[in-house]
């Protein structure tokens, strides 16, 4: 009798001392990440800086927006960095925690299945070591994983209200992530009993925010969704969407490339009648994620791949232990081993580094001046710290972007449209730009100033910054 609680206790302990070791590994490894964060990992930094100091929800500090694709994460971050003072600090703060918030979710996981002590641990360490997963640090991907795995370990129980709390919280990470909350749900033994309180607790969760970003921010879903819709009706990519976008990476970055799709392709060859069931849902899930931005013809941002590879890395983990530590080894000596100004998989104009020096110099000239994007606004925008002005930015931008793709809309569209942007300022009009920055070869008119920069899928080029006719 004595001999159940002592045996209790270790392995209270030895799991403590597990969730430290991954914490401390998601700390040495945001170290080593965060001088080539990507372009819109300051996306976020900015808001959450702005909200944490100012009490401010706008990318930059004088004018507001709507384009934080996770309000969980922002606030989240602005929270930590109420406390550090120091929001690229508490990125990595948040970081190591969602290692470990997702580890108890993942033991939680494999006590129900009774699936190996090794699947918690292994798991954690397989998503942190994804390529793609490591070049979208920053982002709400950490959050998005820790989500799903609670979403997971919560569908196996049946505490509905529970259920339903975790499903608002991802939905607040991202809203997509709701076709995973939707797959879970339906698909377990007797799924109406409880669906009230699994809703009522949701509600309870996501009306706050989305209630306060409609009639405050002007949208019930963030612009962001709006915008990159309208990129891919505009073939932003030109041939390449979310569907074909994988190859468009392979071309660029073929071994990390394919280590990072490796895990779902692993997942779809051992998937077979023995497959545990939960999991097996919870990868279709992943499966009809992707199939569904297809269909949307959304660009192909790597990042909007991380869950169909966080889907199928857990299936995985779960049902080819040998080959997930092959992939795992191959995937931090290949990061850890190769100096590197980028991420992994990257799809920016400019290092990080460039960026930082040229947000510095734009701080200096800019003199209180506008400043109009060429394209990428996260890194400058957060370095200047000054109005760079692009549609993430300025409202009056999406406005006109929004009018130009309503004229062409079909009824449905239009509709959407009209409920979602309801109680936007319809007489918001786009911000006066005193100068403008110009990726091109040669300096165009009234050039101010140049900086070289470079980039794995572009090559050398030059940045200019110009005065507004």
């Amino acid at each position: 009798m004595l001999a159940l609680p002592v045996v209790n206790r270790a392995l209270t302990q030895r799991s403590w001392l597990t969730a430290a070791a991954l914490a401390v590994v998601a700390a040495v490894l945001y170290a080593v990440a965060r001088g080539h964060l990507i372009d819109d990992s300051f996306i976020t930094f900015s808001y959450a800086r702005n909200l944490a100091f100012h009490g401010h929800w706008g990318l930059v500090a004088d004018a507001p927006s709507n384009t934080a694709t996770s309000p969980g994460n922002v606030l989240a971050l602005a929270a930590l960095t109420v406390i550090t003072r120091d929001v690229q600090l508490a990125a990595g703060a948040l970081f190591a925690t969602c290692q470990v918030v997702a580890y108890f979710a993942l033991r939680r996981i494999g006590a129900s299945l009774e699936l190996p002590r090794w699947f918690p641990p292994l798991t954690v360490a397989a998503l942190m070591v994804n390529p793609l997963l490591i070049s979208s640090i920053g982002l709400e991907v950490a959050m998005g994983a820790t989500g799903l795995c609670w979403l997971l370990a919560l569908s196996l129980d049946r505490r509905p209200f529970a259920l339903g709390l975790t499903i608002g919280a991802v939905v607040l990470i991202r809203v997509d992530l709701l076709l995973f909350a939707v797959v879970l749900v339906l698909v377990r033994k007797r799924f109406w009993q409880g669906l009230v309180r699994c809703t009522l607790g949701a509600l309870a969760v996501v009306v706050p925010w989305f209630g306060f970003s409609w009639l405050v921010l002007g949208g019930v879903v963030p612009d962001t969704l709006v915008i990159k819709t309208l990129q891919g009706a505009q073939k932003a990519w030109g041939d390449w969407d979310f569907s074909n976008g994988p190859l468009l990476y392979f071309q660029n970055f073929p071994w990390q490339t394919a280590l990072a799709f490796a895990p779902p392709l692993l997942a779809a060859a051992v998937a077979d009648a023995r497959s545990r069931f939960p999991l097996g849902m919870f990868a279709f899930a992943g499966v009809a994620h992707y199939t569904v931005y297809s269909a949307l013809g959304v660009p192909p941002y790597h990042w909007y791949y991380a869950p169909m590879i966080i889907a199928g890395t857990v299936f995985a983990c779960a049902h080819a232990k040998p080959a997930v530590l092959g992939l795992l080894v191959v995937s931090a000596v290949t990061y850890v081993a190769t100096p590197r100004e980028f991420a992994p998989i990257t799809s920016n104009y400019a290092s990080t580094a460039e960026y930082a020096r040229i947000g510095r110099d734009l701080s200096a000239l800019a003199e209180g001046r506008a400043i109009a994007s060429h394209g990428e606004i996260g890194v400058l925008a957060y370095y200047c710290d000054c109005a760079i002005v692009d549609t993430f930015s300025d409202r009056g931008r999406l406005a006109v972007a929004v009018r130009e793709r309503l004229a062409h809309a079909s009824p449905t569209e239009r509709a959407l449209y009209t409920v979602n942007f309801a109680f936007a300022d319809e007489q918001t009009t786009p911000r006066r730009v005193d100068l403008e920055l110009v990726r091109a070869s040669a300096p165009p008119p009234n050039t101010v100033a140049r900086w070289d920069i470079h980039a794995p899928t572009l090559g050398p080029d030059h940045l200019y910054l110009r005065r507004v006719p």
